[in-house]
């Protein structure tokens, strides 16, 4: 057992002085009460009115202890190892009105279920915009995303250049994420103007050698393009397609599950053992209840 305030043990002094102060009182007056009477001697009686003399200093004893804080058994402690994800959401023409509203809702409903990690959320169209930058904030997120409409984005974002998006997001993800998993989520409707004559293997690979998992989800009814399909599972990362609310909602739950929170071990938590000294303190205090009762000490 240890303590967690051990120089608060030092006031122990204070009963041990004041035990030795009873012990070696002298005995009063005899009275009818005290342990001579009748020209008797009752040692008993003398030792017993004694050990109640030593009751309450037993209590005050074992208080100070209880400030001490005693602590016994560690309990191993467990943290939330960091994932940062960074949300790649294409705003082009393309997306404007029912498309984007899904991509919203479903965002916005992942972050809730991946409180504890960092999101960040990256714009694109045929350029990129930084619109927030890895935060634990998830509210941050949230609350940006209706104004990244694309129905109120500049002409510059009318078209879809995924390459180009995904090593922007890159470049911000080494930047910016020093510890912990690296996950891009890639929303989009498109096929990519840049990703032909062998770019999807490079950025691919670009993205696995810096330790980035993408994926990416097609919010369209056709079939997700070659390029960027080869391009995620390099990276360890799959593709989808989605067409409704349901749909997205079971990619992200599965996304979920593909990259689970995780738990690193932290070192150890004390626990408080307050239990033992409370019930010897109810003990001592039934006992000086009892010695009030009966066996008060008489002092003339």
């Amino acid at each position: 057992m240890t303590f967690a305030h051990p120089w608060v043990l030092l006031l122990l002094a204070v009963p041990v002085l004041l035990a030795w102060t009873a012990i070696a009182r002298a005995p009063g007056i005899a009275s009818p009460a005290d342990h001579i009477a009748d020209g008797r001697s009752r040692p008993w009686l003398a030792r017993m009115l004694g050990f109640f003399d030593l009751v309450p200093l037993a209590l005050l004893a074992v208080g100070i202890a209880i400030l001490a804080g005693p602590q016994t058994l560690q309990q191993p402690r467990r943290e939330r190892s960091l994932t940062n994800i960074q949300i790649c959401l294409d705003v082009s023409g393309s997306m404007i009105g029912r498309n984007y509203e899904l991509a919203k809702s479903s965002v916005e409903d992942f972050t809730r279920a991946r409180e504890g990690d960092a999101f960040g959320l990256t714009l694109f169209g045929v350029q990129q915009i930084r619109w927030m930058p890895l935060t634990k904030d998830l509210d941050a997120i949230r609350n940006a995303l209706p104004f990244a409409d694309p129905s109120n984005q500049p002409s510059h974002m009318g078209g879809t250049m995924i390459g180009s998006a995904l090593r922007f997001c890159l470049g911000n993800m080494v930047a910016e994420a020093k510890d912990g998993d690296r996950l891009i989520v890639l929303v989009s409707d498109g096929m990519s103007g840049d990703l032909g004559g062998g770019e999807a293997t490079a950025i691919g690979e670009e993205l696995k050698a810096a330790g980035i998992t993408v994926f990416h989800i097609h919010i369209d009814e056709t079939e997700v393009p070659a390029d960027v399909r080869d391009l995620v599972e390099i990276t360890g990362g799959e593709a989808f397609s989605a067409t409704d609310t349901q749909s997205l909602k079971a990619i992200f739950t599965h996304i979920d599950r593909m990259k689970p929170a995780r738990f690193a071990p932290a070192g150890t938590v004390p626990l408080d053992a307050f239990g033992p000294f409370a019930l010897v303190a109810l003990a001592l205090a039934g006992l000086h209840a009892v010695g009030l009762l009966f066996a008060r000490y008489t002092p003339w």
